[in-house]
């Protein structure tokens, strides 16, 4: 290594220089060369940043994260992945939301990013600490040129609560590469211990440590966080798995795992206490520059505008990365999801743009070619996307300096004058939300326009509406918000009409009659109408409008619960009728959303007339959802919490806190509780009392939402005046709600949950059925099992039989894989109780296993039978080209599999004629370390000549073609052979 030592700068620490071959480019493909050639490791591309089928992620944000399905055992025997044991490449991580979020620490200090590379080697079952140890010692001092001075190793210590000893192993193998031994340090569960998740491999680790300055003993400074002394390399050696009750198993297969920071590397290898002095980032900051009303970048982390004005840089430089990634691997600024996290990053990079850089609109987009020069070598993506990724910032830019102008005009209008009193005007916390919500603007930024002014906003209003619209936010809205939503402006102007708030009362005035639910007549008077934001006083036939009434019977979406569904019609004119497609409440008026047939205008009397089958319907899975709720803490404990909900006439849904998904006995125990509830035909009370008394009472459930004063508490078993009392025995359920509920338990006739699943890391999700429903998911379930029990039974007779032909059991055990495709498909997407899908899931991916080891086993079989005929009749030959009956293109490639094996040095091509269809089969395999002609190339030529397609590698391939004349297609995949490649001996 050339590496030049100068003399003491600044401070009397060394200063060194590194030649230019430690650029980020070369940094890269050295260390994929290192694994690659050196140690025969398979190099991966760069998953992208948005995980494949992991909903426990938002983002990538670790090079194992495309490697689970190996380490947690689930990946396809089938795949090109099953086959990997030893893998490198650099991959792509955003850390942005979720449990790795690193976005409001990006530009604070001189090493967080949101976007960065990790550098990984990976061993599947293969080699283990020693060698991955004696590799990484040897890429950094011999390749990287680092002194062996500036490096301190870490190991596990152990755990004796955990019951795990000390990796003395790792420690002797540092020792013996020559590591001294006051460099090689102990470090507990958190530092050195790796764990996938709450289940699953993990095992202890040790990290190469890096000291910046050198020449002293820097051991105490190790994982201190000191930005001196810093984590470069971490080795993760996989050799057990925690089980779900926390005990640790080994694992049959250990791994290796290890990560390498980019980043950080880069800054030691080219002298720089900053990942931004790299030259990742410095041509970045030197084009942020050109496009600024700024001075150059100064590194400064410090208060004050010269401290701000670098942050700004290293905040765009951060976040143009990540959204250049992200857009070209099809993540786009939105709301929900990553999507939403991007939208932040965009809309934080805009604002340091445009307001601390002082650049002109679309500079942002114009630092994109400058990424992809420096990036797009290792991630072409980035080259075939530029100017999409350059057109999604601009358009999203633009909306969101726009939406900040009109947000702007709405404070200037909306903004109370200052008053004289001490205590500051508050600004209307809904038109703060409404900014923020539909508008995107920030809301710091509104804080610091309203100091300005002398004001300041509700808070404890605004985090409730926050509050409140997280936990919906999931749910679709039925129509556009525009139909029913009233701005703040609105609602105040209703208020200085002296319009009453809506008498919501009659939605709770119902009864049991013999058994049947009576829900008496509500007649009301228009007292607003609405086109739009505009109020009339008279609506023309044709429009849609907002109709407010005096009172309702009509429940309004809240809670959780939909809103209910009918019609309305005239006082004077029976036979006029006028649809309600949503019903809305906004301040306490309530808001029908009608489709205008007739016209309408204020003062009309109307008569509602309610869906009672729909609002039946939602009161029954309401007060389901309560007992499920109690069901739920009843058995994984009082802590459980819920995080949301929805109810509606044909479901319901509920999302509750639990640190894993509900065990199969679990869900088994918690729908017994709802249906002993059910069975038991409790009465179901209700009663509005004082907040403050309510919140007295004993097992009281609440959620994070702002209640009235009164409340309304539901309880199930026990009147409301005897909770107030202190009586709780045989309550099965008390909740604050403002929902409708059934009067007694037993119309609830059946319950069962039909689907539960991880929404998020600590957060479940449970959907349930009522009723007639419920009872034909159970009816399913059982048609499904006995499925299932026959295929069983089929299988295992299959198994154990071994008298029929060859042909015969192939087809046999295709037959029964397919119907266990079959099955499996029924199985998952027939609602069917939770607990049964589970059981009948596991026993279809035995019998998938079961069927697919036959089947290889019968095939296997044939390509040996097939593969000794065709030698006997073939002899020894260079180029083997024959055509042969084969069924499937597995067969066919096993027998070109046998034959190669018999004879290693001859080239083989295999055809099958399919005569009903017309098609080819094509498999084929050379010699191997065979180079003048590839398995791929010799395939691809033949089914391109049979108009078909192909794949493969250097030694095998296969594909598929169509032709008439299996002969001429014999001869000429024969002559190619031939022409493109001597005999080997020649």
């Amino acid at each position: 290594m050339n590496i030049l030592v100068h003399m003491k700068g600044l401070g009397g620490h060394l200063r060194r220089s590194y030649s230019t071959k430690f650029s980020s480019k070369n940094v890269r493909q050295t260390f994929i060369d290192f694994f690659e050639q050196k140690h025969q490791h398979l190099y991966v591309p760069s998953s992208p940043v948005r995980p494949r089928g992991d909903p426990s992620l938002l983002f990538v944000n670790a090079g194992m994260n495309q490697f689970k399905p190996i380490l947690l055992g689930t990946v396809d025997p089938r795949s090109e992945m099953a086959r990997y044991r030893r893998v490198v490449n650099s991959q792509k991580c955003v850390r942005a939301g979720g449990k790795h979020n690193d976005l409001d620490d990006v530009g604070r200090d001189i090493y967080h990013h949101t976007f960065f590379e990790m550098m990984g080697s990976w061993s599947f079952g293969d080699y283990f600490k020693e060698e991955a140890c004696a590799m990484a010692w040897s890429l950094l001092t011999e390749h990287y040129g680092m002194s062996p001075d500036r490096l301190y190793v870490s190991y596990f210590s152990g755990d004796a609560a955990s019951g795990l000893p000390a990796d003395e192993e790792t420690r002797h193998i540092w020792l013996d590469i020559g590591v001294q031994k006051d460099r090689i340090l102990p470090f507990g569960l958190q530092e050195n211990f790796w764990e996938m998740g709450d289940t699953g491999p993990c095992g202890p680790c040790s990290e190469i440590h890096y000291d910046h300055l050198g020449g002293r003993d820097a051991s105490p400074l190790v994982n201190t966080g000191s930005p001196e002394v810093v984590e470069l390399w971490n080795l993760v050696f996989m050799q057990y798995n925690r089980e779900a009750d926390g005990s640790l198993r080994p694992l049959p297969q250990q791994s290796v795992d290890t990560g390498l920071g980019l980043e950080r590397l880069l800054a030691v290898l080219q002298d720089k206490r900053s990942n931004y002095d790299t030259d990742l980032f410095s041509p970045l900051l030197d084009h942020i520059h050109q496009v600024s009303r700024c001075g150059p970048y100064g590194g400064r982390v410090a208060p004050g505008l010269e401290g701000r004005v670098d942050m700004a840089y290293r905040v765009v430089a951060d976040h143009v990365r990540t959204l250049a990634v992200c857009i070209a691997d099809g993540v786009s600024p939105g709301m929900s999801g990553p999507e939403l996290v991007l939208r932040r990053i965009l809309r934080r990079a805009v604002r340091f743009s445009t307001e601390v850089l002082q650049a002109p609109q679309g500079a942002l987009g114009s630092l994109v070619p400058t990424v992809v020069q420096v990036l797009g070598d290792a991630y072409p993506e980035l080259h075939r996307y530029q100017e999409q990724i350059v057109s999604v910032i601009d358009d999203n830019e633009d909306q969101f300096l726009s939406s900040l102008q009109q947000g702007v005009r709405i404070i200037n209008k909306t903004a109370p004058l200052p008053s004289n009193h001490n205590s500051q005007p508050l600004f209307p916390a809904p038109v703060a939300w409404s900014l923020h919500r539909n508008l995107g603007f920030p809301l710091d930024l509104l804080q610091l326009i309203l100091e300005e002014r002398g004001l300041q906003v509700d808070q404890v209003l605004l985090e409730q509406l926050l509050a409140r619209n997280h936990k919906r936010g999931s749910e679709p809205a039925v129509a556009s918000e525009s139909e029913t939503h009233l701005d703040v402006h609105t609602l105040a102007s209703l208020k200085q009409q002296g319009i009453e708030h809506t008498d919501q009362s009659p939605k709770y005035q119902y009864n049991l009659h013999n058994g049947r639910y009576v829900f008496p007549e509500c007649t009301a008077a228009v007292k607003a109408l609405f086109v739009g934001q505009q109020q009339v006083s008279e609506v023309a036939p044709g429009q849609r409008c907002l109709v407010l009434l005096d009172r309702t019977s009509f429940y309004a979406e809240q809670g959780g619960q939909s809103h209910d569904q009918g019609y309305l019609s005239r006082h004077d004119s029976p036979d006029v009728l006028y649809p309600v497609e949503e019903v809305a409440v906004a301040g306490g008026y309530v808001l029908h959303l009608v489709p205008a047939a007739y016209a309408l205008k204020v003062g009309d009397l109307l008569h509602l007339h309610l869906d009672q089958a729909q609002r039946l319907s939602c009161m029954a899975k309401h007060t389901a959802t309560h007992l499920l709720s109690w069901a739920l803490r009843s058995v994984l404990g009082p802590n459980t919490q819920q995080r949301g909900s929805h109810v509606g006439p044909k479901r319901l849904r509920f999302d509750f806190s639990i640190k894993g998904s509900l065990s199969t006995t679990q869900l088994q125990e918690v729908q017994r509780l709802v249906e002993e509830a059910i069975v038991a035909d409790q009465e179901v009370y209700s009663r509005e009392v004082p907040l403050r008394n309510a919140r007295t009472i004993p097992g009281l459930r609440t959620v994070d939402e702002v209640y009235p004063d009164p409340v309304r508490v539901v309880s199930v078993g026990v009147p409301v005046a005897e909770l107030l009392d202190g009586h709780t025995e045989g309550h099965h359920s008390v909740e604050l709600c403002c929902g409708t509920h059934l009067l007694r338990t037993g119309a609830i006739e059946d319950l069962v949950v039909v689907s539960e699943r991880q929404m998020m890391k600590g957060v479940s999700r449970v959907v349930a059925l009522t009723g007639e429903p419920a009872k034909q998911a159970r009816d399913a379930g059982q048609v499904l099992a006995q499925a299932v029990a026959s295929l069983v039974t089929r299988t295992a007779s299959f198994s154990s039989s071994s008298s029929s032909s060859s042909s015969s059991r192939r087809n046999d055990a295709q037959s029964l894989a397919k119907e266990v495709g079959l099955l499996t498909d029924a199985v998952d997407s027939t609602p069917v109780p939770q607990w049964q899908r589970r059981e009948l899931q596991a026993q279809l991916r035995s019998l998938q296993r079961t069927t697919n080891t036959a089947l290889r086993k019968v095939e296997s079989q044939e390509a040996a039978v097939r593969a000794e005929e065709l030698l006997q009749q073939k002899g020894e030959q260079t180029v083997l080209v024959e055509r042969v009956e084969a069924d499937s293109l597995s067969v066919l490639m096993k027998t070109v599999n046998q034959v190669s094996s018999r004879r290693p040095d001859s080239l083989v091509m295999l055809l099958s004629h399919q005569q009903s269809s017309g098609k080819v089969l094509c498999a084929c395999q050379v010699p191997k370390g065979y180079l003048a002609v590839a398995a791929c190339d010799w395939a691809a030529a033949v089914c391109s000549h049979l108009g078909g397609s192909s794949g493969g590698s250097q030694l095998v391939a296969k594909g598929t073609g169509t032709s008439g004349d299996i002969t001429e297609v014999l001869r000429w995949a024969e002559e190619y052979a031939h022409r493109s490649a001597p005999p080997k001996d020649s």
